[in-house]
């Protein structure tokens, strides 16, 4: 118990004394996080689309070619950013460019700092959902886009207004998940110098040598961000999914498709008749009907 009782008195200072950093560092990584997984989506949601453009032997050799260099390039990005990890990609683009440039591409000062943990996060995340949207748009049913076509709807058309609005909500789970990790990768970006949660933690333990009682902290923090997250994501697939006690109503009473219509004895719109009609059908349905009636 003395242990637990020393833990929380080293929080407790630590808490009163640096409480003002903790919170800086936790607004400066939701604010990565929030904007590098905005801009990991758009980058997934262009590649997942191009990647998915359909082409057959009919076209043209030179569509056929750019769209086939255009998935290859696309999955080299792909592969390459999601096999290698985050730190190091860090420090490939903000200590590489300026390398490979003579330092005509270089990342000065804290703008300079946090335009690359941008680049990095984003880029990412971006050849993350790549795949994430390509397995939303083919997971819809293909006769809907046989449908748009046959509707005379472009292929543009029918992305924007029938497949990914679909697809959109297939990968919500995904999106959400990428926004968590994003709350927690950043901490990796201490590597480039970017002042987040994490590396406000190794500033403070520096200065005072008390590793344990701050990352009590840092864990806390990321749990509760992860937590929150998590709520709001699931509030949001709600909202999407719309309500559960909906009815379906037809104004018109021909509208009756299969399916629609049941055996007399079923609750149906058939009940609405009168008893001297339901008796009529009945007899017609077991007798078959008069030849004035055919």
């Amino acid at each position: 118990m003395d242990k637990f009782a020393k833990l929380f008195a080293d929080i407790g200072k630590l808490w009163a004394n640096y409480k003002g950093a903790y919170f800086t560092g936790i607004e400066n990584t939701l604010i990565l996080a929030v904007a590098a997984t905005l801009a990991g989506c758009l980058i997934g949601l262009v590649c997942g689309v191009l990647n998915t453009i359909p082409y057959t032997k009919q076209n043209h050799v030179l569509k056929r070619f750019f769209l086939k260099l255009l998935r290859a390039v696309i999955r080299i990005y792909v592969e390459v950013f999601r096999g290698t990890p985050m730190v190091l990609q860090a420090v490939f683009i903000f200590y590489g460019l300026p390398y490979f440039t003579d330092g005509a591409i270089a990342f000065k000062g804290m703008a300079g700092i946090w335009t690359a943990a941008l680049l990095v996060v984003s880029i990412n995340t971006g050849a993350y959902m790549a795949e994430s949207v390509r397995g939303g748009i083919i997971s819809i049913d293909p006769g809907q886009t046989e449908g748009a076509k046959a509707i005379g709807m472009t292929h543009v058309q029918t992305m924007t207004s029938v497949i990914m609005p679909q697809a959109l909500r297939n990968i919500i789970p995904q999106i959400g998940n990428n926004f968590i990790i994003n709350i927690k990768d950043t901490s990796v970006m201490f590597v480039i110098g970017f002042v987040e949660f994490f590396a406000t933690h190794r500033n403070i333990v520096g200065v005072n040598l008390l590793y344990f009682p701050s990352a009590v902290i840092e864990m806390v923090g990321y749990l509760t961000l992860t937590l929150l997250a998590s709520f709001g994501l699931r509030w949001l697939e709600k909202v999407l999914d719309g309500a559960d006690n909906y009815e379906l109503v037809s104004e018109d009473s021909l509208a009756m498709s299969a399916g629609t219509y049941s055996h007399p004895n079923r609750n149906s719109p058939f009940d609405e008749q009168s008893k001297e009609y339901r008796e009529q059908v009945r007899q017609g349905l077991k007798f078959g009907r008069p030849k004035g009636d055919r």
